[in-house]
């Protein structure tokens, strides 16, 4: 129907006549003659009717905004001075012969360019007119542009695309798993899988030696801004390769990847930082190096003070007191902000939030401002400045308490101040984190801190099963501006070191077994040594595109509560189907 694009439409076709189709953006009737902004997804191009022709004027005269049309006409350079530079198009003009309206249009919910004063609930309910927005259009296209460079980047260096079942087992991966019933089963249930995991590393058992995969996965667990219940993976896996190797050829595309789509220059090799590292100067696994603020440890400082908020946790093993200095925070902070801090680590579960201002550090305590100065010992307050390197006009703030609570709090801190203040040093900030803890401890059993099929650093079973709390994972993430955009390991080849780190984590044989069998038997039959990873699409369009909530990158997400306003999903179904699946529903009572 069309013979050209809107942003096709251009200075080298003045003098020719064009076809086009879209919707109507705009539409302004200047004494007389009526200009027609027609949008499509390629961006805007204006349509002029004089009124010669009458009756395609009468036509152009009657539609209105979101009017869907096809347009002919000749294309004309605009009278000087009436130019556009904010559109490709804008240095012409069609002048319209004929008009076909397609379709009328009611009037639309919400203006398109008035959106940001629309709440995201109508927004999503009308999810097909928030899509025609340039802006939400512009990030789709993007996100198909990243998906058609890593396809074509992957097939380069020999991986295979094969796809991996949907309908699978549950297995624990750490998230609870979407249930599907079976009618042929009555009683059995298939999952949603949450990554094919298990599946790509049977590829590799099978000698499919590079995989890929770019995948929908699904998790029934707590939503955030970054987090959706159906959410796409890049999903790759390799054999006969170490961590090294696949980092290496992963960084590379990264690296294309941003230069290609978003013209960015990271490094060819990227910084790398172990987990202890990240933890103990960022408080997080995840750490945002844009951000000019890091924790020093001051435990050995405070052993000894009589301040039992400080002593108490510096003599505890399972905590830790920390220092972060914010340069000039003096200048930059408001007493108020002060306070709104304070609630703010509090959400993390921190009771308070302990500062000193530095105004004149050359006179000691009396050139120090805080309410906890007069608890601590001279000695104390000088080798905190010290080993903060602290001046006149900063701020030091302390976190001091258990592990996780001092890292949740003290970490979201220092990213909401890096934010509020704008301290970032630069626009991009790419590493790795390797050398993450196999386990994690908590209610005196063990957890796996990626998946229980990453291969711990250590030789042999025995010597995981010495000392299961010291051993180190051969786990690796990718973070960019901290978040986590892809997390990968090299996978546990042999059957005994699966079995032992299945019976770490609890589970017992009958229960690997029963869940697992598949690949304990595969591992019998000549594993490979494998890894691999797997990219968030979501996550990474969503960085490409400067936005921070993920939902702007899915064509049809779901809200905060895993629910779609627009189809009204989850729903009810009849008692006939439930009853064809022999399935018997249990309301609990409403609060």
């Amino acid at each position: 129907m069309r013979s050209h694009y809107s942003s096709e439409v251009n200075e080298t076709l003045v003098g020719q006549i064009v076809e086009i189709c879209g919707w109507v953006h705009r539409r302004r009737d200047h004494g007389g003659v009526i200009f027609l902004d027609i949008r499509d997804r390629t961006g805007l191009v204006q349509l002029v009717y004089e009124p010669e022709n009458q009756e395609v004027f009468k036509l152009a005269d009657h539609v209105r905004h979101e009017y869907v049309i096809k347009a002919k006409g000749l294309v004309k350079m605009r009278p000087e001075g009436q130019e556009n530079s904010n559109l490709t198009s804008g240095k012409i003009e069609i002048i319209g012969q004929d008009l076909i309206l397609i379709n009328q249009a009611k009037t639309i919910p919400f203006q398109l360019d008035e959106h940001q004063h629309v709440g995201e609930d109508v927004r999503l309910k009308y999810r097909y007119i928030d899509l025609r927005r340039p802006e939400i259009q512009n990030r789709l296209m993007q996100r198909a542009r990243i998906s058609q460079f890593v396809r074509r980047y992957l097939d380069e260096h020999g991986f295979l695309d094969i796809e991996t079942p949907f309908l699978t087992k549950a297995t624990p991966e750490g998230a609870r798993d979407y249930l599907v019933p079976s009618r042929n089963h009555h009683g059995k249930f298939y999952a949603l899988p949450q990554s094919p995991q298990l599946f790509k590393q049977l590829l590799m058992i099978s000698g499919f030696d590079r995989y890929y995969q770019i995948v929908k996965c699904f998790r029934d667990e707590d939503l955030r801004a970054d987090r959706q219940p159906e959410f796409t993976q890049i999903d790759i896996e390799a054999s006969f390769i170490d961590e090294e190797r696949l980092m290496s050829i992963m960084e590379k595309m990264i690296h294309a990847l941003f230069k290609q789509v978003a013209n960015v220059d990271f490094p060819q090799s990227l910084p790398v930082i172990t987990y202890a590292e990240a933890m103990g100067k960022y408080g997080s696994d995840k750490p945002d190096l844009r951000i000019p603020l890091y924790f020093v440890d001051v435990k050995s400082i405070m052993k000894n003070e009589d301040f039992k908020v400080f002593s108490i946790p510096a003599n505890d093993d399972k905590s830790r007191v920390i220092a972060m200095r914010l340069p000039d925070g003096n200048a930059l902070l408001t007493r108020k902000m002060l306070d709104d801090y304070a609630n703010f680590v509090g959400i993390y579960g921190a009771k308070g939030l302990a500062y000193i201002k530095v105004n004149d550090k050359s006179q000691g305590r009396e050139g120090l401002q805080s309410p906890i100065v007069k608890n601590l010992s001279e000695a104390a307050l000088s080798q905190v400045l010290e080993i903060t390197g602290a001046n006149d006009g900063d701020i030091i703030f302390f976190g001091a308490g258990k592990v996780n609570v001092v890292n949740d709090s003290m970490g979201a801190l220092r990213v909401k101040i890096g934010e509020d203040l704008k301290l970032y040093t630069k626009a991009w900030a790419p590493l790795w984190v390797i050398d993450f803890p196999m386990f994690e401890e908590a209610d005196g059993r063990y957890y796996a801190l990626h998946h229980p099929f990453t291969a711990p650093k250590v030789d042999s079973v025995d010597a995981l099963k010495a000392y299961p709390e010291n051993a180190l994972s051969r786990a690796y993430d990718m973070v960019i501006n901290g978040y986590e955009v892809g997390g990968g390991s090299i996978r546990i080849h042999d059957q005994k070191m699966q079995q032992m780190v299945f019976g770490l984590l609890g589970i017992t044989e009958e229960e690997a077994k029963e869940k697992f069998s598949f690949l304990l038997d595969a591992l019998q039959y000549g594993a490979p040594v494998h890894g691999g990873i797997a990219f968030g699409l979501d996550r990474l369009t969503m960085l490409i595109t400067h936005t921070t909530n993920i939902r702007d990158v899915i064509a049809f997400p779901k809200t905060q509560t895993a629910s779609c306003l627009m189809t009204e999903a989850p729903a009810e179904v009849s008692s006939a189907q439930l009853k064809e699946l022999a399935i018997q529903t249990v309301l609990g009572n409403k609060a």
